[in-house]
């Protein structure tokens, strides 16, 4: 294990981004619901603002965990070929699951905010930040989404990362910043001591911290 729980990791994460500390140019966006507090400790730490990006993972029926894509908002999906075409899936089962996620997405963006508006990215670099990077597949969609908003920069940043996933990004074009790459490397949750799930409240708790802990340079 690597780190105490999502918040240690943040502190660290923040530490390879101290470059960005203070600009008012610059925004954390933060996928929930694992990624918000380690986002909190970055935007803290560099006294930007902080922000949600919502992403939903289209589970494999009966094996969820197994991502077959994801979507964002603005109507962006992204499927994992390979997943699909080895467990055979059909068009319709896709659509059926997408459906239901759309929807939790729509739930979770007006939860989240509660009536708060997203924050304008437009000409701003954008710290998109998650707990972990195993297969990309959620942070791949987020990518695709949040380059619709024509930010001037995104980096992705994560505080731990499987290598091959980190390269691939890498060589993709992407700025990332994955701080550590252990291997073997299993699941994002084995680096932590303490993983437990982030709540609904715990997403919106910290999304108000966020907003009293701004100093003017980051207004």
């Amino acid at each position: 294990m690597l780190f105490q729980d999502r918040f240690d990791a943040g502190r660290l994460l923040a530490h390879k981004l101290r470059a960005f500390a203070n600009r008012p140019d610059t925004v954390v966006l933060a996928l929930p619901r694992g990624g918000v507090p380690v986002g909190f400790e970055v935007a803290k730490m560099l006294n930007v603002p902080l922000d949600i990006f919502v992403v939903r993972k289209l589970g494999v029926p009966g094996y969820e965990e197994l991502a077959m894509g994801a979507i964002a908002s603005g109507g962006i999906r992204v499927l994992n070929e390979d997943v699909v075409r080895a467990a055979g899936i059909p068009n319709e089962v896709i659509d059926a699951v997408a459906a239901k996620e759309e929807r939790e997405l729509e739930r979770r963006q007006r939860d989240y905010r509660e009536g708060r508006p997203p924050v304008d990215v437009q000409g701003r670099i954008v710290i998109l930040v998650d707990d972990g990077l195993a297969t990309g597949s959620s942070m791949r969609v987020a990518l695709q989404a949040l380059k619709r908003k024509r930010p001037a920069q995104i980096i992705v940043a994560v505080p731990v990362g499987t290598r091959a996933t980190c390269a691939e990004f890498q060589s993709e074009g992407y700025h990332i910043i994955c701080a550590v790459m252990p291997e073997p490397f299993q699941s994002v949750g084995q680096w932590y001591r303490d993983f437990s799930q982030t709540s609904d409240e715990d997403v919106r708790d910290l999304l108000r911290q966020a907003t009293g802990l701004l100093t003017p340079s980051a207004a």
